[in-house]
């Protein structure tokens, strides 16, 4: 199998392990009774997203190589997942907070850094072929949208959506990956003493950018719509699977494969991915910036006004949305960053904007709409009441989305030049 081939079926299963739960798990701890520690479910990927990832980086660049550090940090996170869906399995639907949730999160937090690593991974085997890495990584990079994708549509027709099964569909993927991860080409590993200090180590100099007005500005509405990133891969499932307690919706296509359904998000996702190059050169950052963050004011609005009846068509369109909010957000964002920041620190400059981003931007994201469901969706007593309430917390995340994009547009000066 030539590297190419090799780093494919990598990132496959590497995105495949997520897609197992990250957008179903909602809908399980809905169906068990933890519907208001959601939140916490997804927040963790973020609190933990602020020191694991630097953390293990600095073990694999100095004593284990990537692709070992890969394998045995998924083998970690395969574990607690298989233990945390054990408890699942074993309680049934009186297990409590106490029971699952450590377990999840010391798997996440084994997991969220392996997202570095396999890029890393990837990289260096790329190199050690003479490979374009700029060319030859992004077409091997979609396929680990379609493992997400394959994972997600696995979970659903095998009936898991709602079930303790999808951790351990993911801890089967993770430990599959651990395993391969000994067999990929080997990375370097720099073993001789360092001469940057531990701030350089764990990114903390580009820090300094804050003192560039333009890059501070830009950095605080990173993660001012970086509170938005998680939100639907939380209560999107939960939200359209509700529908099942109205008898007009509850044989819906939609209710009874909520996670195929919003599937076509990450298929709209792979497609975005295409026009980002064009829209940059031609609209420049700002505006790129812009249409991500309307496109979130139309992701959460058309869920608002959808149903799995007749209104299916507006889900579908709040998936189609959901490519360019996260595309155009994540991809362009990073390219800004890469373009304004010293070679220096352009590493540590990158680690920041996610750090602000799927860090600070998702946890506090994920938390203030845990509050927002718990008080307007799940402290009502009937369907009917709770569908209401749902409206209403779709159109309170749309207003917000508006809000930073209004800000955005006045406050960050950015003069585009097209390029000839």
């Amino acid at each position: 199998m030539n590297t190419k081939a090799r780093l494919i079926v990598m990132n496959f299963l590497e995105f495949a392990v997520w897609g197992a739960y990250l957008t179903s798990m909602g809908g399980y701890l809905a169906k068990v009774g933890l519907a208001e520690n959601i939140g916490w479910f997804y927040s963790v990927q973020g609190f933990v997203s602020l020191f694991m990832p630097a953390l293990i980086g600095i073990v694999a660049d100095r004593f284990v190589p990537a692709q070992k550090m890969l394998g045995i940090s998924h083998l970690l996170a395969g574990t607690f997942m298989a233990l945390a869906g054990y408890m699942g399995m074993t309680h049934g639907d009186s297990v409590t907070f106490g029971q699952i949730f450590p377990l999840y999160a010391l798997s996440v937090a084994f997991f969220m850094p392996t997202l570095g690593l396999s890029n890393s991974v990837s990289y260096s085997a790329l190199d050690r072929a003479g490979l374009d890495t700029v060319k030859a990584f992004p077409p091997i990079r979609v396929f680990g949208t379609i493992g997400f994708i394959v994972s997600m549509w696995i979970v659903d027709l095998m009936g898991f959506q709602h079930g303790y099964e999808q951790f351990f569909v993911s801890a089967l993927w993770s430990v599959v990956l651990g395993a391969y991860a000994f067999t990929l080409p080997p990375c370097a590993v720099n073993k001789g003493k360092k001469s940057g200090s531990m701030i350089d180590a764990l990114g903390l100099r580009a820090f300094a950018l804050f003192k560039k007005k333009k890059m501070a500005i830009f950095f605080i509405f990173s993660m001012l719509l970086g509170v938005s990133l998680q939100i639907t891969n939380g209560y999107a499932n939960p939200f359209i699977s509700s529908f099942a307690g109205i008898a007009e919706y509850a044989d819906s296509f939609a209710v009874a494969h909520a996670n195929i359904l919003i599937s076509l998000s990450q298929v709209s996702e792979t497609l975005c991915i295409l026009l980002i190059p064009f829209c940059l050169k031609r609209f420049g950052i700002k505006n790129v910036m812009l249409i991500a963050m309307f496109a979130w004011v139309l992701r959460f609005g058309f869920f608002a006004v959808g149903n799995p009846g007749n209104g299916v068509w507006l889900f579908i369109l709040s998936m189609i949305v959901y490519g360019v909010a996260f595309d155009f957000f994540n991809i362009s964002g990073s390219l800004f960053v890469d373009k304004e920041t010293d070679m220096n620190i352009r590493s540590s400059a990158q680690g920041l904007f996610i750090m602000m981003t799927n860090g600070f931007g998702a946890t506090v994201g994920t938390l203030s709409a845990q509050a927002v469901v718990n008080a307007v969706v799940y402290s009502k007593d009937t369907p009917m009441a709770q569908m209401a309430g749902w409206e209403t917390v779709w159109y309170i995340f749309a207003g917000y989305a508006l809000v930073v994009a209004i800000l955005f547009a006045f406050i960050f000066r950015y003069k585009h030049v097209k390029e000839k």
